[in-house]
């Protein structure tokens, strides 16, 4: 089972920016970061495969960016132009088994999860 730990979750206003971070014990076909606001599904945010291809959700392309350091097992998500929309708790995920998995926008191909870390963007 992959460790998952996230940070860098805090509180911010609207058009402020903040970048999580994912320790992970391992790298798997597929890492990314969905996230869940109360009351509402988990959706997917970002997503990295092992060759360096990212996806992203629509809501949040061009103002967030996932990368992540090899040599440091970290995953990142630099969030930018934040609004009280982005209000959720963020969660770093890992698995697939193919790399055409990892562009899915759903949790079908995550199978570990970090416990979250929460973002609060008030107006």
């Amino acid at each position: 089972q992959v460790r998952l730990v996230e940070s860098g979750g805090g509180s911010v206003q609207a058009g402020g920016s903040l970048r999580l971070s994912c320790l992970a014990s391992e790298w798997t076909y597929c890492m990314g970061w969905f996230r869940q606001a109360p009351g509402k599904e988990r959706e997917a945010v970002a997503s990295i495969d092992s060759r360096g291809s990212t996806n992203y959700a629509d809501a949040v392309k061009g103002r967030y960016i996932i990368s992540k350091v090899n040599a440091k097992n970290t995953l990142y998500l630099q969030m930018d132009s934040l609004n009280p929309e982005d209000t959720a708790m963020y969660y770093c995920a890992a698995g697939g088994h193919y790399y055409s998995e990892c562009a899915l926008m759903t949790p079908d191909w995550a199978r570990d999860w970090g416990q979250g870390t929460q973002v609060t963007v008030s107006s």
